[in-house]
This record gives structure tokens, C-alpha cells and sequence, in this order.
């Protein structure tokens, strides 16, 4: 055997054998260990990131409760922000989300330098540069701790694992065998990419997640936890109480009037200075809206009384540290966990028919079994988009025994304000053992006026599935019927699920309710 090539070989390999090319190439679960490394990483950023931000929001509702607000969550329920289990569950939506979208980037800079670049330290700068402004893009409104982890610590972890496992190029191996794992994603991309619209999580928890009993489990955990990662990254405008301070203004009409603007607006006055989401002040005749970082916003005070919706929002704009933050995490949740779902399921296969098949057709069947699993992913789809109904089908629809024509019936009957209470089959329905009909039952009753749907809504808010229970309070607060605020409002202090009271406490404001303000 030639010196040199032994050499070569041993400092590839340490135990100083010649591998064959099925030994040299990689174990089907190495690339995903890769990932998975991203992922545990992304996973402990994310629990302490909920967690903190949850005793944080512990601390601001116990205010707001010591002072006589209605809070959400209610005082039955606050106790879960304190539990590290409770932040763990949450800390999941970020790892499948912004952690798979790191990781998976991280994962094709490693292979660009190795497979491309050849490893040469020249070519590792660009990468560096890269990572260096995506790391200071995040950061571009402000600097946030946890969001700077995710891109400091995930990206040498997945790109070191990678390195480790990748093997030597093998010359002989046609370059076209790497098309056979890019070809069938790219495929399923312009396949998915028609159903990419604004109701694509919707479709996705309806045809595909509520049609079996594990994703049943799945939207019942979606519920549960989502909440608490999404008020991490919320601008302030869009979260659901938020502090204010109007200390340093003096006590006259206009403090009456700025109180009450506030808190029709859920800025919920605290004597507290400390911590509080906006202080406000005044200068002459302009107010001076601050976060305790500085003065953020100076507007005259009759602007603001005029259009204080936009006001806030202005405030809410200047101090939001996530909004680049967020569009990584949509566009990762959107692109990057579903890449990362199939690498998990290609490598499952890959792993269970290696057992028996060569290398060469393993890849073929597992690339082909992925494909074929995200063609039958699609087909509730492509049923449900086939199936248009007019308004003289309605009737024939929701009778129908099929759950896709009654379930698009339903759809149809609430974008056009039809009347259900003119289709006697909707009866049946709130007896459907599918939540995904009961819950589009119940938002179709939004726009009803008869006097027994308000029956029927109350009777929804009994239901066994938070979802349509949520969709039965949103429903309460379009009507517009104000008989229905003690209702709610009781049903915001008794009710054990945080979701649940979410949606109360938007559906008290959609009936005019607002928050008593004790000062």
C-alpha cells in the first residue's frame, strides 16, 4: 500500500483502518444528531427564556391583582408560571421553530465548507461574517440576552457536530446521489406551497392534526402552552395587560382622561415605577411616554387623547427588541421544522431498512416513503380546496355524511354572515364527536342574531375541547349582546385553562367591558 495514501487514511480515521465505501459513509442517524444537538441547545435557551419571562409576568399580575384588575391568567391558574415544567412545554414551540431554523443553517454552512470549500480556513470567513450580522440584525432594535444565545451558542454546536461525523469525499460517487435527498424536499415545497396562506396552521390543525388521536394530544398541547411563548415575543400593543405609571403627572382633568384612555386600552395603571411597561409624564403641553430606558415617544397631549390606539402603538414600536426576531421565527417554523421533520422520519426509515437493504437502496426507499408520506399529507388538502359550495349546496352540505363538505359549509356560512338558525342540520353538528366541526359551529354562530344560537353558544361553552370553547366566547363578543358579559366574566375567574380565559377577557372588550381603575 502506498505510504501516503496510509497516512492519509489513519489521520482520517484514527483506528488506522482502510474503510471501505460503505464504511466511510456516514450512519443515517449522524446528520440527524447534528440536529438534534441544535435542537437540546435551542430547547435549554428557550426553557429559561419562558421561565423568567413567566416570573416576570408573575410578579406584574400579582400587582394587577392586589389592585383590584381582572387579570389572565386568573389567580386559579397564575401558580403554573412559576413551574419549570410549565416553561419547558412552552420553550418547545422556540426549539421547533427558531432552533430547527439555526440549526438547519448551520447544518449547510458545515457541509458548504466541508463538501465545497474543502475545509479551507480562507473560506470559513464568510461564514463567520454571516453568522456575525445575523447575530447583530437580531439584536438591531435592542439587545435581548436569550435571543443573542440562540445565535452564539447553537451554531458552533451543530456546526462542530457535523464536522465530526462528515467523512471523506468519495470521488467515485457521482454527484448527482445528492440530488436524490434535494429533489423530493424541493418537490413537496412547490407541492405545499398553494396552501401557504394566512389559514395554513388552521388547515393544518384541522385536516390533519383533529382527524386522529395523537394530533388530538397535539392541539390539546398547542393550547395549553403556546401562550406563554408567544407573550415572550409579542410587541407590547398586542399583549393582553400591560403597566402604566402616571405619577409624574399632575392630579387634574386631563390625568382623569389619560386614566381612562389607558385603560380602555389594557394599560393598566400600578403604583409601582419599577418594572412597569410605560411611565408617563408631561412637558407643558406634550406627554413624554417612557419605558425606564429613556424617554421613547414625546407627542402633544391632544394627539394623543385624539388617536391614543396609534400613540401606543408608536411607543410599543420604538421599544420592541423582537420584531426581526419574530420574522426568523414565523419563516422557521414555517420552513425549517418541517425540513427538520423530515429529516427525522427519513432517518427512522433509513435506520430500520438498512438493517436488510444495501445503502444504495435504502436511500431510495427512505427518500421515497418521505415523499410519498408528504403526497398523502396533502390530500385533505387538495379535497377540501375541491370542494366549493354555493349558497343553494349549503343546506345539502352541512346533511352531508361527509366531514369535509359539512366542515367547508360551515366556513362558508360564517365568511358570508349567513344565519344558521336557518339550517336545521346545524343541530346535529353541535353533537359532532369532530371538535374541528363544533369549533367552526361555534364561530359561524358569531354572526346569528336569533335568540336560540345565543342558547347554543352558551351550551358550546361547556364543551370538552378548549378550542371550541374559545370559539364560542369569540363568537359571544361579536354578537354584541351585553347579557352575556357576567357570563363571561365569571367565566374568566373559575376557568382552569389560560387559553380559554385569553379569549374571555377578548370577548368582554368586544362587548365594551373595560377594566375598573382603582386610582
Amino acid at each position: 500500500m502506498n505510504p501516503i495514501r496510509f497516512k492519509w487514511k489513519t489521520e482520517r480515521y484514527p483506528h488506522g483502518r482502510q474503510m471501505t465505501d460503505d464504511r466511510r459513509r456516514p450512519s443515517v442517524l449522524r446528520p440527524l444528531s447534528s440536529v438534534l444537538a441544535g435542537l437540546f441547545s435551542a430547547q435549554v435557551i428557550a426553557t429559561f427564556q419562558v421561565f423568567f419571562a413567566n416570573q416576570f409576568l408573575y410578579k406584574t399580575l400579582t400587582v394587577m391583582g392586589a389592585a383590584g384588575y381582572v387579570t389572565v391568567p386568573n389567580h386559579q391558574t397564575m401558580g403554573h408560571l412559576q413551574e419549570l415544567s410549565t416553561a419547558f412545554c412552552g420553550g418547545l414551540f422556540l426549539t421547533l421553530s427558531v432552533g430547527a431554523g439555526i440549526s438547519l443553517l448551520s447544518l449547510a454552512a458545515a457541509w458548504l465548507w466541508d463538501r465545497v470549500f474543502r475545509r479551507k480556513t480562507l473560506f470559513l470567513f464568510p461564514f463567520l461574517f454571516l453568522w456575525a450580522g445575523l447575530a447583530a440584525g437580531i439584536n438591531w432594535n435592542g439587545f435581548s440576552p436569550f435571543t443573542s444565545l440562540y445565535f452564539t451558542i447553537i451554531p458552533p454546536v451543530v456546526f462542530g457536530v457535523a464536522l465530526a461525523w462528515m467523512p471523506h469525499i468519495n470521488k467515485k460517487r457521482p454527484w448527482q446521489t445528492g440530488l436524490l435527498h434535494l429533489i423530493p424536499i424541493i418537490v413537496l415545497g412547490f407541492l405545499w406551497a398553494p396552501q401557504m396562506e394566512k389559514d395554513l396552521f388552521i388547515n393544518i390543525r384541522d385536516h390533519l392534526l383533529l382527524s386522529n388521536p395523537v394530533g388530538e394530544k397535539i392541539v390539546h398541547f398547542y393550547y395549553q402552552y403556546t401562550l406563554y411563548p408567544a407573550e415572550v415575543l409579542k410587541p407590547l400593543d398586542q399583549k393582553l395587560l400591560k403597566t402604566c405609571n402616571l405619577e409624574a403627572i399632575t392630579e387634574d382633568h386631563h390625568k382623569k382622561e389619560l386614566r381612562k384612555v389607558l385603560s380602555g386600552h389594557d394599560w393598566l395603571e400600578t403604583e409601582n415605577k419599577d418594572d412597569v411597561d410605560l411611565i408617563l409624564s408631561s412637558s407643558g403641553n406634550r406627554l413624554l411616554l417612557s419605558n425606564g430606558n429613556g424617554i421613547q415617544l414625546t407627542i402633544p397631549r391632544n394627539e394623543f387623547l385624539s388617536n391614543p390606539a396609534a400613540a401606543l402603538k408608536r411607543f410599543s414600536s420604538r421599544v420592541d427588541k423582537y420584531q426581526i426576531f419574530r420574522k426568523f421565527t414565523f419563516y422557521s417554523l414555517l420552513f425549517g421544522f418541517p425540513i427538520t421533520l423530515y429529516i427525522f422520519v427519513y432517518s427512522l426509515f433509513s435506520f430500520f431498512l438498512g438493517k436488510w437493504a444495501a445503502p444504495g437502496k435504502t436511500a431510495i426507499l427512505s427518500t421515497s416513503l418521505c415523499f410519498s408520506m408528504g403526497l398523502m399529507l396533502l390530500m385533505p388538502f387538495w379535497r377540501s380546496n375541491s370542494q366549493s359550495v354555493g349558497h343553494e349546496q349549503l343546506r345539502g352540505a352541512l346533511e352531508s355524511e361527509n366531514r369535509h363538505a359539512r366542515l367547508t359549509a360551515l366556513k362558508r356560512i360564517g365568511e358570508d354572515h349567513l344565519d344558521l338558525s336557518g339550517f336545521f342540520a346545524y343541530k346535529l353538528i353541535l353533537r359532532s364527536p369532530h371538535a374541528a366541526e363544533r369549533y367552526w359551529l361555534a364561530k359561524s354562530l358569531g354572526v346569528s342574531e336569533s335568540d336560540g344560537t345565543h342558547e347554543d353558544l352558551l351550551d358550546l361553552l361547556e364543551d370538552p375541547s378548549p378550542m371550541v370553547v374559545s370559539a364560542a366566547l369569540f363568537s359571544l363578543g361579536r354578537r354584541g349582546e351585553k347579557k352575556a358579559i357576567a357570563k363571561i366574566l365569571q367565566f374568566i375567574k373559575t376557568s382552569d385553562h389560560v387559553y380559554v380565559q385569553w379569549y374571555a377577557y377578548k370577548a368582554l372588550k368586544g362587548l365594551g367591558w373595560k377594566q375598573k381603575n382603582p386610582f
